[in-house]
């Protein structure tokens, strides 16, 4: 088959009237790729890495495995409107079998190569993109002898190295981070917000964050760098990165408590560290909230009352027990009469929730998000280096024990609301609370 650029633009929106179509899929064989394999012979080190992250898992994660084989391909199946969601979502998870127009590609238990992910082939093969500000997959790749790299001092006897500054720049990861549903929303703007923040303008890039740099080769008798960039990409999905990723401040307006008063306790929390919202990435179906308790000397724990701010859309940011949502989950299952599942999981009543809530064409909650019609009513998710003040009001009860109360803050982050991840039957360490941080205040009490 004869080599060249394809642009992968909008075979995602194949049937929606806002983008033009660019390039078929499927103008390569799997035979234009290395697999990584290959290029551990030389790489050992950086394919060590990208083994373990969840570039190399971009199709076989088990999450990513269900929510297409189970919701996305049904559903473009079923509705001419999505159709494009079986090509679209595999451009990005599953790209060798985009490129190949293996589509539907089988299942990863089928051990195929599409099972390779974003593998080293399909970075280092990409030229540029279509867009100025990427997003839809819309990457130029060139799959061939000519690997294109940060160097251009590199060298190498089993393919040519070309220097790449578009490999080095934000843009690269663009091309599949941000990402517009077929009716038109933004549902991945991960870039856009990197780049409407202060980081970019301080020339701060995705790459410095989550390719950490550090003395080391990239190859077997290469050159000894003192910047070379690890292929760990780590994110969200590594509670090391998410440990600290926002800072707690906690005040009180008393030093002292007495039985049957009252105290306000502020929160101030603050995203010092993460370059962009937080959550951020495929955000309807993230969690991050904060639980707030008073812990008296006896070790009874209250929970501290939330004290509502008044915004448009704010319910969808205060957790509920009885609330119900992702009703398009059992519509795609051909679930008669499903009425949802909790919309906030497992957590408690009554605590702030930070999110950007997605709402399918019918004005219900999703988390598909290729079935995102709207999601404007409310963004309270927190900004790269942006702060959130939380005020809370506390009752103390007459029967206090004595002595000193705790005021404690914990922030929690999930990737998946735990109702979700129950009702798909994921494993639970998908959708297991993570600590991001905890802060404490010690309040005297009476005696």
């Amino acid at each position: 088959m004869k080599r060249g650029n394809v642009i992968f633009l909008a075979i995602f929106f194949v049937l929606t009237p806002f983008i033009a179509i660019g390039a078929e899929m499927g103008k390569f064989q799997y035979e234009d790729f290395k697999k990584p394999t290959k290029c551990r012979t030389c790489h050992k080190g950086i394919y060590q890495e990208w083994q373990q992250s969840l570039m190399s898992q971009s199709f076989t994660h088990h999450w990513d495995d269900v929510e297409y084989f189970k919701l996305a391909l049904p559903h473009a199946l079923k509705l001419d409107k999505v159709a494009g969601v079986k090509g679209g979502c595999v451009a990005c998870h599953g790209p060798l079998a985009f490129l190949t127009g293996d589509i539907p590609p089988k299942p990863p238990a089928a051990g195929t190569r599409v099972n390779e992910g974003v593998s080293c082939e399909i970075c280092h093969s990409i030229t540029g993109s279509t867009e100025k500000e990427p997003f839809n997959f819309s990457f130029v790749i060139e799959p061939g002898k000519v690997k294109f790299g940060p160097r251009s001092d590199g060298q190498s006897s089993f393919h040519d190295v070309k220097y790449s500054k578009f490999i080095r720049s934000s843009e690269l990861c663009a091309t599949c981070h941000d990402e517009q549903s077929p009716y038109g929303a933004w549902v991945k703007e991960t870039y856009r917000e990197w780049k409407a923040g202060p980081y970019a303008k301080e020339g701060i890039r995705c790459q410095d964050c989550h390719m950490y740099r550090a003395p080391g080769k990239s190859a077997r008798g290469g050159k000894l760098r003192t910047d070379m960039a690890h292929h760990a990409f780590h994110g969200a999905h590594f509670p090391n990165k998410m440990a600290g990723a926002v800072d707690i401040a906690l005040y009180a307006d008393a030093n002292q408590i007495t039985p049957d008063s009252s105290i306000k306790v502020r929160t101030e929390l603050f995203n010092g560290k993460v370059g962009h919202s937080i959550p951020s990435g495929s955000s309807e179906e993230r969690m991050l909230w904060l639980e707030m308790v008073a812990i008296d000397a006896k070790g009874k724990t209250y929970y501290l009352a939330l004290d509502k701010k008044g915004f448009q859309g704010e319910d969808y940011t205060i957790s509920n027990a009885k609330a119900l949502a992702y009703q398009a989950m059992g519509e795609i299952m051909g679930m008669k009469e499903f009425q949802g599942v909790k919309r906030d999981g497992d957590i408690p009543d009554g605590v702030r929730i930070f999110r950007r809530p997605f709402l399918d064409p019918k004005g219900r909650m999703t988390i598909c998000q290729w079935y995102t019609a709207e999601n404007t009513l409310v963004d309270y998710r927190i900004g790269p280096q942006e702060t959130k003040i939380e005020t809370y009001s506390w009752n103390i009860p007459k029967d206090i024990s004595p002595g000193p109360v705790t005021i404690k803050a914990i922030l929690y982050y999930s990737l998946v609301p735990s109702s979700v991840g129950e009702f798909l039957q994921l494993m639970p360490s998908e959708y297991a609370p993570i600590n991001v941080n905890t802060a404490t205040l010690t309040i005297q009490g009476a005696k």
